[in-house]
């Protein structure tokens, strides 16, 4: 039997193509030009700014605060200039406002020294976070201060720390417990001090050993009581209901939650990220950004401030070596395609994707009725059942066929010999079932 754990049900294996960036350690960027933050970079309502054009700012200021429970607060990557406030439009064609900051030089830039935290209570740990205006970094961007707040009743037995990083070409999280192990440790001791978990695991794939022996020889230095977990190649491994039944062997019912069967999972860049804000009374505003693709020059991984241009990215990257034929936010599977270079990094900017497609591409053909997306569903939904039922209309019946449980993985479609756009179509669905609802 094998020692990899793994989901039992569908699931697609995409070549990983990790090997473009994943030797690339984690550079600095330097500071751009300018700078957008975007105040939608969360799930939930976009935060509300609380400066005007002309203000100056500093470095790690708070510059728009959340405007509901489900927000989060906003700070400044750098000390300069607000030269305007004005509507963007963001790779996942989301549109709002933003703040432009000219950076500027400043002596008196903070600097985020060691603190003491080991005193401090879960309830005050949970107000660092959200004064740090910290979210998942794995992609979902849910508020962070709000995953880790526990209803009363419902104990937690597993905090599941995310490792995967299942989605083909991104190799951010891979450098990150590479690089920064012991911050990542130390990360999950401190959620392990506000949610009070039975057992401790971090699962990782199995492209991924060297940092399983990273963390396991850190874990026995620190002598923390945490496991890791190896993981079998497959995708959507990384996805909190596949993982979980991976590592602990508990499925999330229909319209639950992680909480609902005694877990907490927590990306490894949010847990780095929660270390750096207690510890060191660190916002985020910077993250790891992988930019790689066929047509990148020098693929890499860079620590770049929020509000970071794409552009800006891709140059320090070494530029394009050919135009590509689609730009990608985030992984091939799950990300947003778009085309302005100019776009800003957000919060949950995990990659940077610039591809030229080779050889004859395949045209879209009516559904074959083969079957295979049904096979690599990892939920076990009926995708050409959902498809077809969009497609004429009827929102309320795919709605009643499971269309939210969907996660929108891409698993079917790129199964698909028909070349049907079926993540796409859900996602339609989603949004025209909800409003007829």
């Amino acid at each position: 039997m094998s020692r990899f754990l793994t989901f039992p049900r569908g699931g697609v294996h995409p070549g990983d193509m990790k090997d473009l960036s994943k030797d690339s350690p984690i550079k600095t960027l330097e500071t751009p030009a300018e700078l957008i933050i975007s105040m939608s970079q969360h799930l939930g309502a976009p935060a509300v700014c609380q400066k005007a054009k002309g203000d100056r700012v500093r470095k790690g200021e708070l510059i728009a605060t959340a405007a509901s429970f489900i927000s989060a607060n906003i700070h400044s990557p750098v000390s300069g200039t607000i030269t305007d406030i004005r509507p963007v439009t963001l790779a996942n064609s989301v549109c709002c406002d933003a703040v432009f900051i000219k950076p500027e030089p400043a002596e008196d830039d903070p600097t985020f020294d060691t603190k003491g935290y080991a005193s401090l209570s879960g309830e005050e740990l949970l107000g660092i976070i959200k004064d740090q205006g910290l979210v998942g970094l794995g992609g979902a961007t849910f508020p962070v201060n709000v995953k880790l707040t526990v209803p009363i009743g419902k104990p937690v037995d597993f905090l599941v720390l995310n490792g995967v990083e299942c989605e083909p070409y991104l190799t951010a999280d891979y450098r990150l417990m590479l690089e920064h192990p012991r911050a990542i440790l130390d990360g999950a001791m401190i959620i392990s001090k506000i949610v009070n978990p039975g057992s401790i695991i971090i699962g990782i794939e199995a492209n991924k050993m060297d940092c399983v022996a990273v963390l396991e020889d850190e874990i026995r230095k620190a002598g923390y009581p945490i496991k890791v977990a190896p993981l079998k190649m497959k995708y959507p491994q990384g996805d909190e209901k596949q993982l979980l039944k991976a590592v602990t062997g508990r499925e999330i019912p229909s319209g639950k939650l992680p909480i609902d069967i005694g877990s907490i999972v927590c990306n490894v860049g949010t847990v780095n990220a929660i270390q750096q804000a207690v510890a060191f009374g660190k916002p985020l505003f910077e993250r790891v950004v992988t930019v790689t693709g066929n047509c990148v020059r020098n693929p890499g991984n860079f620590l770049a401030p929020i509000g970071t241009k794409i552009r800006d990215l891709i140059e320090a990257a070494g530029g394009l070596v050919e135009e590509p034929d689609k730009l990608i936010s985030g992984g091939p599977m799950m990300g947003f395609s778009f085309w302005d270079l100019d776009t800003p990094i957000t919060k949950g900017t995990s990659g940077i994707l610039a591809l030229k497609y080779k050889g004859r591409q395949q045209r879209q053909t009516h559904c074959l009725h083969c079957g295979k997306c049904v096979a690599a569903c990892p939920i076990g939904l009926e995708p050409t059942m959902m498809y077809n039922l969009i497609t004429s209309g009827d929102y309320a019946g795919a709605m009643a066929h499971d269309l939210m449980d969907c996660k929108e993985c891409g698993s079917c479609s790129f199964s698909c010999p028909a070349q049907l756009p079926l993540v796409q179509t859900f996602r339609l669905g989603k949004k025209m079932g909800r409003a007829k609802k």
